[in-house]
């Protein structure tokens, strides 16, 4: 019986380190690296405007007055907020599909969530991946709809959300898309907000400064998107479908510099 059993583990050992060495040298092949960037304003002076609040202005005024984050632009730096970056295949007609991911960053999990403080969408973009959930709070003491418009892959839903409450559109609702999908409300037609869908995990939003970071990113060459509301594909002026973007090398530290964004 002993010799059968270490017969039996010698020929699952062998297998096991044949099925390694041919895994082996492909996984180790590929080597990961950080891409970061900063996106200017190149437009004229931005001049904000409070917006003109007419319904529950006791709750939406409370913190003082509202402004518009459409162009949201540092006045030190002119870096740009809310400018969606990240990668895709350089076949455009790959442009939503999964590119090698880092172990670490393999699964998916958790809520994304979308929350409404004080008449205004919080965070104003939001990016989630494929797997994940999302979730539309409202805290306020007034009633907010959520009008999401996804068009024909989805999802389109406008709920109406009770003071207190939050709804959840479950995950497989979602599919990669190229174009951010619009979010609303129509009790308060101020506020917007955009959700953009991915089949990786390689994107950013920008910061207050017009910084992102991508990290663990695949090294070779990939292609750089880079999307705002205002300004529309800020590099190659077409979509990532039609080969707009950037082709970058991605190295273990890649800097794009400063990428300039127009208004349309």
């Amino acid at each position: 019986m002993y010799r059968t059993w270490f017969n039996g583990a010698s020929g699952l050992a062998v297998a096991l380190m044949a099925a390694l060495a041919v895994a082996g040298p492909a996984q180790a092949q590929q080597k990961w690296g950080t891409v970061k960037g900063q996106v200017v304003w190149a437009g004229g002076p931005v001049k904000l405007a409070p917006i003109e609040v007419k319904q529950d202005k006791a709750h939406c005024l409370k913190d003082g007055p509202l402004y518009p984050e459409n162009i949201v632009v540092n006045p030190k730096n002119k870096g740009l907020k809310w400018v969606v970056v990240w990668l895709v295949d350089v076949d455009p007609a790959k442009a939503t599909d999964p590119i090698p991911t880092h172990p670490s960053l393999a699964k998916a999990t958790g809520k994304v969530v979308i929350d409404q403080p004080c008449c205004n969408y919080d965070p104003h973009v939001v990016t989630l991946r494929i797997g994940q959930s999302l979730v539309v709070k409202n805290p306020a003491p007034v009633p907010h709809n959520v009008d999401v418009k996804g068009g024909k892959i989805g999802p389109n839903l406008n709920p109406i959300i009770p003071p207190g409450k939050s709804v959840e559109v479950a995950a497989k609702e979602f599919k990669p898309r190229i174009i951010p999908i619009p979010v609303a409300c129509s009790i308060h037609n101020w506020m917007k907000a955009y959700l953009c869908v991915f089949s990786h995990p390689y994107f950013a939003v920008t910061d207050a400064d017009g910084n992102f970071v991508i990290k663990n990113a695949p090294q070779g060459k990939y292609r750089l998107v880079v999307w705002h509301e205002e300004c529309g594909w800020v590099i190659g002026e077409k979509s990532p479908t039609k080969g707009g973007g950037k082709v970058i090398n991605i190295t273990a530290t890649t800097d794009v510099g400063k990428i300039q964004a127009k208004p349309l």
